[in-house]
């Protein structure tokens, strides 16, 4: 099967396209025909090898977490899918290929495309996670940091949904895509405590750091400490005192149920997604978008 994989750490350059085997199901696991793969900044940083702490990453390896396509195989002790079955979720072997082996799964509406679909498992996780984290409720305000992404689309409308109003950050271009979703746009940069005390006089309940460009030390500015602060992108937390969250590699059941409740939303538009698709073997040129950090939505290879 075609695939794109890395045999050294590196930049984009060390992305190529290679014909190895097609991976047979283990226990628990389903094998999916791609239809999509969906990028996220942890692919590059696992690529660059700046992640091997904490990610270590036997070489060669095919990159990607995220998948939608139809099931292929059965490993052994599945009952929940059938071969032939539209799913989406996260894969076990990496999803930049033809094939990809996977235990968490779930059925993909009808009316949702592939490319939305694979917009939503690490989006959807990682979003609804922080909030929780923050202790997002009704009639507070939160300040989102680099929100226009696919992390940020889907908090956005999250923490909206959730009756929080939302101050949210992004280049100049982004600022009427915020506006969108449901937030309270504001440019990053020199000023921000000023643009933000501007907008939320009364001050903001909770800061969700998605963009990890240095703007921990005004969110503690801003909320008089570092409390109800979490960042998923600035690795300087610990030494600031604020809270870094990562997603774990496991995925409950209860957790495929919400992420199946908020697919059917995306299918009759009640959720947004937004997505940037490339073709497999540009997943170089993709991955270099993403590493730039200014993407507006999700970037999703496309698998024929």
């Amino acid at each position: 099967m075609r695939a794109i994989l890395f045999d050294r750490f590196g930049g984009t350059e060390v992305l190529h396209e290679a014909d190895v085997d097609v991976p047979q199901p283990g226990p628990g696991q389903v094998r999916v025909r791609v239809r999509a793969a969906g990028l996220n900044a942890l692919d590059g940083k696992i690529r660059s090898g700046a992640m091997e702490s904490m990610f270590p990453t036997p070489l060669p390896a095919i990159p990607g977490a995220e998948l939608a396509g139809v099931v292929d195989a059965l490993g052994p002790d599945v009952s929940d899918v059938q071969v032939g079955d539209e799913v989406f979720g996260w894969s076990d072997t990496g999803s930049y290929a033809e094939y990809a082996l996977a235990t968490a799964v779930a059925l993909k509406p009808a009316g949702l495309d592939w490319a939305d679909a694979v917009a939503l498992p690490v989006a959807a996780e990682t979003a609804e996670r922080v909030l929780d984290l923050l202790g997002v409720t009704a009639g507070e305000t939160v300040l989102m940091h680099g929100a226009a992404g696919a992390v940020g689309t889907l908090a956005v409308q999250l923490a909206t949904a959730r009756g929080a109003r939302v101050i949210a950050t992004a280049g100049a271009a982004n600022q009427d895509y915020l506006t969108s979703l449901g937030a309270t746009a504001t440019v990053y940069g020199e000023g921000l405590v000023e643009r933000v005390r501007a907008l939320a006089p009364e001050g903001v309940d909770a800061v969700f750091d998605l963009a990890g460009k240095g703007a921990l030390e005004d969110s503690i500015t801003l909320r008089g400490g570092t409390e109800r602060i979490v960042t998923i992108a600035d690795f300087r937390a610990r030494r600031l005192g604020v809270t870094f969250s990562s997603g774990g590699r496991e995925h409950s059941a209860a957790g495929l149920a919400d992420l199946v409740a908020l697919a059917e939303s995306a299918a009759v538009g009640k959720i947004v997604t937004t997505v940037t698709a490339y073709p497999l073997d540009q997943a170089a040129a993709a991955q270099d978008v993403s590493d730039a950090g200014h993407g507006r939505g999700k970037l999703v290879l496309t698998v024929a």
